[in-house]
């Protein structure tokens, strides 16, 4: 059986002829999607080729030294800065996006601000932010080159992606789902937590995963912040320090990412090679990052 929304062949080659600039329009989008598809896979193909032959077990030695320019502690900076980044920022971002949409009177001028304000974060270049994370976390709270000033700034960069997608993805959900909630007894914040915010995982989901994006492949603000230090997350506290200190120390020490540690070998002319089979690895990382988001979201999503 056919569906109402589709048209046939015939009707479509029809409408064509009624419409001539249908029919363009329709081979435009053909073509951009097209494009952008061969451009996308295209990069992916041109990485494997140039990063999969380079790939040799040195490169996953677990210390670094000019001779194996190992990777693992970038792997294990990559993935503490994530977590801690998203930590901070998922929460905040959808708390913000709760209120904004579920709680705040609608035409109010303080939510028009913090909209505008949102667009405007959302627009500033990375660099910026790893200016402001230099001079408030480096300097003023005198932490120098940390991981946690880079979660930190990562946090502030990518808050806005993930405050704004989640308040659309709340927009989204027909307010028939609230009115039936409402009808059946339950509060407003149960109707959020039970029935919006499952509805709206998918979009919250999407948003997480650019910002996951973002946080991997930023370079300039950590570049300010976290510094180039080829080391895993240490303990720098002072020697008498208790269990607590030294726990919490580890992450004020210096730490490179994956991107960073290959902005730093192509910067290197001895290491192209090296820079390209990093980045084959940052590509699986980044993959299995959102596969694991997915699964989580749809764990939550049928729970």
């Amino acid at each position: 059986m056919q569906a109402i929304n589709q048209q046939s062949r015939r009707e479509r080659l029809a409408a064509y002829r009624r419409n001539p600039f249908s029919l363009f329009l329709a081979a435009l989008v053909t073509l951009s999607a097209v494009i952008t598809l061969a451009v996308l896979i295209s990069l992916i193909i041109y990485i494997l080729y140039k990063g999969i032959p380079n790939l040799k077990p040195s490169l996953f030695a677990w210390n670094y030294n000019t001779e194996n320019v190992s990777m693992m502690p970038a792997i294990i900076n990559t993935l503490s800065i994530t977590a801690m980044t998203l930590l901070f920022s998922v929460p905040a971002g959808i708390f913000a996006a709760i209120y904004l949409v579920e709680y705040a009177k609608r035409g109010n001028k303080f939510v028009s601000v913090v909209r505008m304000t949102t667009e405007t974060l959302a627009g500033i270049p990375s660099i910026v932010f790893g200016l402001f994370g230099y001079l408030f976390f480096n300097i003023y709270l005198k932490w120098g080159y940390s991981i946690l000033g880079g979660a930190l700034t990562l946090s502030i960069m990518v808050l806005p992606l993930i405050l704004r997608t989640t308040e659309e993805a709340l927009r989204s959900v027909s307010d028939t789902y609230r009115e039936g909630s409402f009808g059946l007894g339950a509060g407003r914040l149960r109707t959020v937590f039970r029935i919006v915010l499952p509805s709206a995982m998918p979009g919250i989901l999407a948003g997480i995963i650019l910002a996951i994006g973002r946080i991997v492949g930023e370079t300039a603000a950590l570049l300010y912040t976290a510094g180039t230090v080829a080391n895993y997350p240490r303990a720098v506290a002072p020697a008498g320090s208790n269990w607590l200190q030294q726990g919490l120390s580890v992450f004020m020490s210096s730490g490179r990412t994956l991107s960073l540690h290959m902005y730093v070998l192509s910067g290197e002319a001895l290491y192209i090679d090296q820079a390209y089979a990093t980045a084959v690895v940052l590509l699986v990382v980044v993959i299995g990052i959102n596969a694991l988001s997915s699964l989580i979201a749809k764990k939550i999503t049928k729970g």
